[in-house]
């Protein structure tokens, strides 16, 4: 899935009114919430108000990705534009047209 355009804020220049969205890649665990989806048009000025508009497109993401505080769960590890949003300002992250956010499942276990 290519990047798609829409209009609102943040414009490319001399294009007043279209801006990229976010592009969120989805992790093979929950795209049975986005309907086999691997990659969604995300919108938000940060990383929470993404997370809250893709739950309403999918309902049940959210509780997926936070706990009851409105925190990441520690097993979910969110990246955007690479850079981990726990070495960041964790949801509060702030977002822009054009970035991606990868959600990547904690992997567990080890050698015995």
């Amino acid at each position: 899935m290519g990047l798609q355009w829409e209009p609102q804020r943040e414009a490319l220049p001399g294009q007043a009114s279209v801006r990229m969205t976010i592009i969120v890649r989805i992790p093979a665990p929950l795209r049975k919430l986005t309907e086999d989806r691997d990659v969604l048009a995300g919108e938000g000025d940060n990383l929470l108000a993404c997370i809250e508009g893709l739950d309403r497109q999918y309902p049940g993401l959210k509780e997926r990705l936070c706990d009851e505080t409105g925190e990441l769960r520690r097993f979910v590890n969110v990246y955007v534009n690479g850079e981990d949003v726990r070495f960041q300002q964790g949801v509060q992250t702030p977002l822009k047209g054009g970035d991606e956010v990868s959600i990547v499942p904690a992997v567990a276990g080890g050698m015995r």
